[in-house]
């Protein structure tokens, strides 16, 4: 199977597992980028047994619209019962590195007000430890070289991702050459940092379930308790 035949294989199983609990009050919340896009195109043969959607991105909200789903305001919706979103890195606790796209903050406030957070990735984005793959912090434009400097005392190498502006009129660091070992405590820290929005350190609230596609079906792994 092809990368992309992964996303759509995994992007139709978080379908199947929502399928049986929507009803016409149903508000699902979207993630953001090219795995959740498979998702979206697969809810959008079910889109009448739904209400309508949050969208983690203007990019999302776009997608969505266009297949004929409602968009709401988070602000408007009591609650969430699923979130569904891809991931940049991922590890056996279900703590995850996103942000690729640059939609990290709005997708860590869905995340959070979801009861049930469902992962969806290929089997790449497993590994041991995270890190590899550059964590994304969004940043306050005029906080950008003094939070750089407190990610250098933290043993990061903070590259500025040139030409990138978040949905919130933001900037993006990204952080390489990082061993995340304690992943809930380093976004403690980058939260701590003045000037920082987010980071893409999803830690203190990780995925609940994560749908992993490999070549011989999706794997499912669910968050320890």
């Amino acid at each position: 199977m092809t990368q992309d035949e992964l996303k759509q294989a995994v992007g139709q199983a978080a379908v199947e597992i929502l399928l049986p609990t929507l009803d016409d009050r149903s508000v699902i919340g979207v993630g953001t980028g090219s795995t959740a896009n498979c998702f979206i195109d697969a809810l959008a043969k079910h889109k009448g047994f739904f209400d309508g959607a949050v969208a983690s991105s203007e990019a999302t909200a776009q997608r969505l619209k266009g297949h004929g789903i409602q968009v709401h305001d988070l602000n408007s919706v009591a609650q969430l019962d699923y979130y569904v979103d891809g991931a940049d890195e991922a590890n056996k606790h279900l703590e995850l590195i996103k942000g690729g796209g640059a939609a990290l903050t709005r997708e860590k406030i869905v995340a959070a007000v979801a009861r049930t957070f469902i992962c969806i990735a290929d089997e790449s984005k497993l590994v041991d430890t995270l890190g590899q793959f550059p964590l994304p912090v969004e940043v306050i434009p005029m906080a950008r070289s003094h939070v750089a400097r407190e990610i250098v005392r933290l043993g990061g190498d903070p590259v500025y991702r040139e030409g990138c502006v978040t949905d919130n009129g933001n900037v993006i660091l990204d952080i390489h050459n990082m061993q995340i070992h304690d992943p809930r405590k380093l976004e403690e820290q980058l939260n701590a940092i003045v000037g920082v929005v987010c980071s893409g350190l999803f830690a203190a609230r990780p995925a609940d379930i994560l749908l992993l596609g490999t070549k011989s079906g999706v794997k499912r792994l669910e968050r320890e308790q």
